[in-house]
């Protein structure tokens, strides 16, 4: 209701918007759309652990307020990385709506690209882009600087795989931002192969 009144008067949501009051909304939203915590059977993850916390965060980057604080945050925290981005992507199904979020939320005369990752590869690749298969949305070229985009972030195993595919392209990864890191290890095997995890929230916001 806030943004429609905002942009009813005319005001830029993204102008109105400062970084802490971007996150402080994110953790309600995602807390409301996303969390849920078992007080007795744990839920078995996509990573196969068990745990009485879960996220799917689905429903948060579907939703246009929380698709706007995501697209604040990500963009304040690539516009503080040194040397600049030039493409964001990752892993489907998670970064596919997160990465439309952020290429839409690009200023007027951005050039940051987005991508998709195949877990499988498909078909022939990119016919028109010149990407591998599995590899889709715009060219990634060698020597291109890329932030690699999660949902949810447990061991950081699968984004992992995604930046080593990158690596061997010729690309360099610069970052992975989540929206939610499960503090389960992640931070860690990111930090082992060298590459900065940012989350935006963590799960001791939730727990």
């Amino acid at each position: 209701m806030e943004g429609l009144l905002l942009e009813r008067i005319g005001i830029d949501m993204a102008s109105t918007t400062n970084v802490t009051d971007a996150k402080a909304r994110l953790i309600e939203k995602v807390h409301s759309l996303a969390y849920l915590c078992a007080k007795t059977e744990e839920f078995t993850l996509a990573s196969g652990r068990n745990s009485r916390h879960f996220f799917d965060t689905k429903p948060v980057m579907c939703d246009p307020e929380s698709a706007h604080l995501l697209g604040v945050l990500i963009h304040h925290t690539i516009d503080e990385i040194d040397g600049g981005v030039d493409v964001v992507g990752g892993l489907e199904l998670g970064a596919v709506p997160l990465t439309g979020i952020v290429i839409a939320k690009a200023g007027v005369g951005s050039s940051l690209r987005g991508f998709i990752m195949r877990k499988e590869p498909k078909g022939r690749g990119g016919r028109k882009t010149g990407n591998p298969p599995g590899i889709e949305g715009s060219t990634i070229q060698t020597g291109d600087r890329i932030v690699i985009l999660e949902d949810v972030t447990t061991t950081g195993g699968s984004a992992l795989k995604a930046c080593e595919r990158l690596q061997e392209m010729g690309c360099v990864v610069v970052a992975c931002i989540s929206i939610v890191d499960r503090e389960e290890g992640g931070q860690e095997a990111f930090d082992a192969a060298g590459i900065p995890l940012i989350p935006l929230t963590t799960l001791s916001d939730y727990a």
